[in-house]
């Protein structure tokens, strides 16, 4: 399976509002759907997660993402980047971004590599908590040597 997975516009939400880390979830979970990434009943798998090892990974991030035994109702792997400008609470951090994740296997690992080298990067961490555009997202997580999805 591929590792290269990359990001496209379409799987990027800026700007929006949540009250919580369940609503917040609740979004990435929706985008996911949107994408036709995931069966209906693999978000509620989302929270059962977040329950059990809680997802947020530093610099104002979090990585939602279904149970292992949620893997079935996955149709395909993706990724829904959703931003949060004010903040969310995530167990007793701010999360601004939350990159909701559906995998059959390995093939978001490229995604999460190229977020793993923005986040250690305070300048580029600050331009994807800020991001202002899909464009910004897109090229700040492209695997390394990957064209951005059109």
């Amino acid at each position: 399976m591929p590792t290269d997975l990359r990001i496209g516009p379409e799987a990027v939400w800026l700007g929006r509002t949540a009250r919580d880390k369940a609503e917040a979830v609740d979004l990435c979970g929706r985008l996911l759907l949107r994408l036709d990434a995931v069966q209906a009943a693999y978000l509620p798998t989302m929270h059962e997660r977040e329950r059990s090892v809680p997802t947020y990974i530093g610099e104002g991030v979090a990585i939602p993402h279904g149970t292992d035994a949620a893997r079935a109702l996955v149709k395909r792997t993706a990724l829904a980047f959703v931003q949060f400008p004010d903040g969310v609470d995530w167990d007793g951090h701010r999360a601004v971004v939350a990159i909701g994740i559906a995998a059959h296997g390995d093939e978001h690992t490229g995604v999460l590599a190229a977020l793993a080298r923005v986040l250690s990067d305070p300048a580029k961490a600050e331009r994807l908590r800020q991001a202002e555009d899909a464009a910004t997202v897109v090229e700040l997580l492209s695997p390394v040597g990957t064209e951005p999805a059109s």
